[in-house]
């Protein structure tokens, strides 16, 4: 039997492995953009908790693009919950020159709430 052979009626490659002919199937390249934080804790998400998503996006090759959305959505939030946060809550640069350690502490707060709030609202969705 041959290693490889060619079906001209679907115009797919099948490489023997075994006993059987498998198709030769590769996703189309695309150019991978780096996904930040965010996307990274999405992807683990819908790798464990929604596959069916997963695989689609996967196999469909959209998932880089997906991720890459998910990302930037999630940091814009991120920032202006931060930002709004702050405002409202007196916290600004005057107060960092006056008590850095309880601006630390406010920040901190801000952005663990922010934080919460970006997982809850996009990324664990």
């Amino acid at each position: 039997m041959e290693k490889v052979i060619y079906d001209e009626k679907n115009g797919l490659w099948y490489e023997l492995q075994g006993d059987y002919y498998i198709p030769c199937i590769k996703l189309p390249e695309k150019e991978q953009q780096p996904i930040g934080i965010w996307g990274q804790r999405h992807l683990r998400y819908i790798k464990q908790n929604r596959k069916v998503l997963y695989l689609n996006l996967l196999t469909s090759g959209k998932l880089n693009s997906y991720l890459v959305e998910i990302d930037q959505q999630a940091e814009d939030m991120f920032f202006r919950l931060v930002k709004q946060m702050a405002e409202r809550e007196g916290v600004s640069e005057t107060l960092k020159a006056e008590n850095q350690m309880e601006w630390v502490q406010r920040i901190n707060s801000i952005r663990n709430r922010a934080i919460e709030i970006v997982n809850t609202g996009i990324i664990y969705v």
